[in-house]
């Protein structure tokens, strides 16, 4: 089995672009990359990569790691990569349609993609076109009002709110809006302006086969910069199986919601106190893969990646998970929590 996996910010994606990488965007893709490479190698997949010379060596010693030095190379690189491979995984940012063109790539060259394909991709990339149809099929979200670029806060919206770009990914360009008098950065593009959630950040990763019923993983908790920034610095799992009953309970209504998808998604969550979950929230749907699969490989004691590849290939895998809790930062530090 020879699996591509196609991580934008750490392979190559900014090749060719002035301007270095975001820090965030390059931490999130660098611990991602490895988790995945090192689960597949784990499980006995051979592991393809790209790397863009300008990001640090991926400690993945089994993979094959071809370095990439230029946009010409990158194209070439990926479009072979994912042409021969049996499986390919796409990770990138929905900012500035990277996701969509990195997935719409893939399909062109008939790639078998083992994550979420480009239709999915298309509809949960922008966060305006999800609340909608999040909202339409009776999914709990968050008010939220489209903004044009330059447009100024409206004096009749519920504040207190967040407002970020439409297509938006690793919480660049967010910020938290107290008041209509807040003054929050100018912006040359769309953006979403969305009712503050009160509750617990969380977020539940599924790996869905195409069909109703999705593998459900442990739902975690978030940590969030306190600075009104909304920064993602890691989380921790499991949840109280309450909490986590509530979680899951909202991921399968938002894929109910969605195109067929195949792959790993990550939703984030806002879990209100409302024991019973009448004020839990969906915030936003990820169509790839986020960083909490660093700590959720870690608890697992399975492949996930292995995972995503039989739900590719129309088959359910059985995953069981350590019990114990565990924390995560956003770099891929795992560290099991104190007794």
């Amino acid at each position: 089995m020879r699996l591509f996996v196609y991580e934008w910010v750490t392979g190559g994606g900014m090749a060719g672009r002035e301007g270095r990488l975001p820090d965030s965007l390059l931490r999130e893709g660098l611990a991602m990359v490895q988790a995945v490479a090192a689960d597949a190698a784990a499980a006995r997949i051979e592991v393809t990569l790209m790397r863009d010379l300008g990001v640090p060596l991926i400690g993945v010693p089994s993979a094959q790691i071809t370095s990439v030095d230029s946009r010409s190379a990158h194209d070439r690189l990926f479009a072979e990569f994912a042409a021969e491979a049996d499986a390919t995984i796409v990770i990138a940012p929905e900012t500035d349609g990277a996701l969509l063109a990195a997935v719409s790539a893939a399909e062109k060259v008939g790639a078998r993609l083992a994550s979420p394909g480009s239709e999915v991709v298309r509809l949960t990339a922008d966060k305006r076109l999800t609340a909608a149809c999040l909202s339409q099929a009776g999914v709990p979200t968050p008010e939220s009002l489209y903004l044009e670029a330059g447009a100024p806060l409206p004096r009749d919206f519920a504040y207190p709110a967040v407002i970020k770009p439409i297509d938006g990914a690793g919480s660049q360009d967010t910020h938290a809006v107290m008041s209509v008098a807040d003054a929050p950065p100018a912006y040359a593009w769309p953006r979403l302006l969305q009712r503050y959630a009160v509750g617990m950040p969380a977020s539940v990763a599924l790996i869905s086969d195409g069909t109703a019923e999705p593998l459900l993983l442990p739902a975690c908790r978030q940590r969030l910069s306190g600075d009104g920034r909304f920064r993602y610095l890691g989380g921790q799992t499991p949840l109280p199986d309450a909490l986590t009953e509530r979680a899951h309970r909202l991921a399968r209504a938002t894929l109910a919601a969605l195109p067929a998808a195949v792959g790993y998604l990550g939703i984030d969550l806002v879990l209100g106190d409302d024991p019973a979950g009448a004020r839990d929230l969906v915030i936003e749907v990820n169509p790839r893969l986020t960083t909490s699969l660093v700590g959720l490989r870690a608890a697992c004691r399975e492949s996930l990646v292995a995972a995503m590849i039989d739900a590719q290939q129309g088959r359910r895998a059985t995953l069981s998970f350590d019990p114990r809790p565990l924390e995560f930062d956003a770099d891929g530090t795992v560290y099991y929590a104190a007794l």
